[in-house]
């Protein structure tokens, strides 16, 4: 782990060596003050050399001003190091969640992936500046400090030294309880985060069914869980630094008592013995400095610990000898296709089908029977568990992901809009695209007549989620949006059923156009849409249990001509 928090530094490898040099150079220029202090008190004030005083004095002022750069320079120069370092961890992530394939955001909150972006990012970028600069600084200091009181009085400064073993061992014993405190919390900000963001983006929702005392509850019942686990943390930082801290306390009680006794004894001189006592807090503060980095050391350990965890789970890999295959044909077929989603069981059961060429292929059938699953395994989102899937010759493993995907349009009930302007929305079909090009999708989509009536036309934000639209201009937009990617394989998933039926008939005739051309699969509840299909299979539990047209599915009088005639009742009604 510590090879990969180093690599973050390579980029960086000269500022991070100046800030270490300039680190360095203060914690030298940290024992200046004792050492005038001692000269001073032994030396110029009793032998009356008061130009040696000014002296002295001007040029500790002096080495104070070449120290308030240094500083500056390691707090804006460090500082600005970690926040790099930060941002290339976070693009690293990003790039990497991009990677993911389906499972991945199956089993994982947004609102906890934003956690680690954000707040674990920021802890690690803390520690990459404060770390090494604290590490320097104080372990420098501690060795010129011990140094120096051991010129002054060797017994004094080795029974001082004595309590450092009592700080060390306070730190490792509860450094273990730290570390699990602060892990437990990063999962308790992660789960306010995720449902947070759950909360908000259904805030209609919410609204709608009047539940806002609902979502306060889950909401202070995470936030309840927080504190539980922030007050562990503070329970096990408490102890730390109120023990420690007691310890470092013991250093000026023994310098008073032991230093009293020798100055008695006469064993050291009073100007040594005042030094001294200055002297020792040049050896604590740093001491103290590395106690308090302790809570830094584990904050940002942690984040590093869950950044990798991301970083580690495995990417969509395309197969050795994965080929680029341009553009497709768009014949598809399953062979045998068994696929579950892990613990519930399997949602495909040994399943064959397939689709010509520019075909039309309906998939109908009561929900929760495979539908969905059967167009989510065509783009290779998920592994089959048996058998296999081809698209014209090849087996999906023989085919990039990316150029198997750059074949397949894909339409859905639920569509998703980015908060940006309509002409962006549909680039995201073709991001190469001419203005040209967008303006004819859009009029393919029957959308371009709707956006040129808006104030900004194309350059109108649509907000999040695309709420600023209906939901038939939503659809269009999408579908707009498949027309400028122009694949050969279309796959539309329930693309009108949360429409109405006016609404419907007019995204119809854009899907209409849309399909001409293309190898289809259409999933649908209202079999009124995939009357004309050229071919038609009803899926339940997993299998096709009838398969034809729709003339000859209901002349077999099976389940697609009960499910026909029950919705041919309910259009009459």
């Amino acid at each position: 782990m510590l090879k990969r928090f180093l690599s973050y530094y390579k980029p960086h490898k000269l500022t991070f060596t100046l800030d270490m040099i300039a680190s360095f150079l203060v914690a030298m220029l940290g024992i200046v003050y004792p050492i005038i202090t001692r000269a001073m008190l032994n030396d110029f004030i009793p032998e009356k050399q008061y130009n040696m005083i000014i002296i002295c004095g001007s040029a500790l002022l002096a080495l104070y001003f070449v120290k308030l750069l240094l500083n500056y320079f390691i707090q804006y120069e460090g500082h600005m190091v970690g926040v790099k370092m930060q941002a290339q961890m976070r693009s690293d992530m990003f790039n990497h969640l991009q990677t993911l394939p389906y499972k991945f955001y199956d089993n994982n909150e947004t609102g906890k992936i934003m956690s680690r972006m954000t707040s674990d990012l920021n802890d690690i970028s803390e520690l990459a500046h404060h770390g090494p600069e604290n590490i320097l600084i104080s372990g420098i200091s501690i060795i010129v400090a011990f140094i120096y009181l051991m010129t002054i009085n060797v017994y004094l400064t080795l029974i001082i030294f004595v309590c450092v073993p009592f700080l060390i061992i306070i730190s490792f014993s509860v450094r273990k309880k730290m570390r699990d405190a602060f892990m437990e919390s990063r999962k308790s900000i992660a789960q306010i985060n995720a449902s947070l963001e759950s909360s908000i983006s259904g805030i209609r929702v919410t609204k709608a069914f009047n539940n806002s005392e609902t979502e306060k509850a889950k909401f202070e019942e995470g936030n309840a869980s927080f504190v539980s686990s922030r007050k562990k943390s503070y329970h096990a930082m408490g102890i730390f630094h109120s023990t420690s801290t007691f310890v470092t306390e013991i250093f000026n009680v023994v310098v008073l008592i032991a230093g009293g006794l020798f100055l008695y004894a006469g064993s050291i001189e009073l100007g040594d013995y005042a030094t001294f006592i200055v002297s020792i807090n040049v050896f604590l503060a740093p001491v103290r400095q590395l106690i308090m980095f302790m809570e830094q050391y584990q904050n940002g350990v942690t984040g590093f610990k869950r950044f990798i965890e991301i970083m580690d789970t495995e990417s969509e890999k395309d197969k050795d000898g994965a080929k680029d295959v341009g553009v497709l044909e768009g014949r598809i077929r399953f062979e045998n296709v068994t696929y579950g989603y892990g613990e519930e069981g399997d949602v495909l059961h040994d399943l064959s089908l397939e689709v010509k060429k520019g075909q039309m292929f309906a998939l109908v059938g009561p929900s929760g029977g495979g539908k969905t699953t059967i167009c989510h395994l065509i783009p290779h989102f998920y592994e089959v568990e048996r058998g296999k899937i081809y698209v014209d010759d090849y087996e999906l493993h023989d085919i990039t992901a990316a150029s198997l995907r750059q074949n397949i349009g894909i339409v859905q009930q639920d569509v998703h809009l980015f908060n940006t302007s309509i002409r962006d929305n549909i680039l995201y079909g073709r991001p190469s695209a001419t203005e040209e090009e967008v303006i004819a999708a859009a009029k393919r989509a029957n959308i371009h007549d709707y956006v040129l009536s808006l104030e900004k036309g194309y350059d109108t934000v649509i907000g999040e989620r695309g709420v600023k639209l209906s939901g038939g201009q939503k659809q269009r937009l999408s579908i707009a949006r498949v027309f400028l990617k122009n694949p050969p394989i279309l796959i539309l998933d329930e693309a009108t059923s949360a429409l109405d039926n006016t609404t419907e008939l007019l995204i119809q005739k854009s899907l209409d156009e849309l399909c001409k051309g293309r190898t289809t699969i259409v999933v649908a509840h209202r079999l009124s849409t995939v009357k004309n299909a050229d071919e038609i299979a009803v899926v339940s539990d997993g299998r096709i249990i009838e398969q034809g047209t729709h003339e000859e599915l209901l002349d077999l009088n099976g389940e697609y001509s009960k499910l026909y005639k029950m919705q041919f009742k309910d259009e009459e009604k």
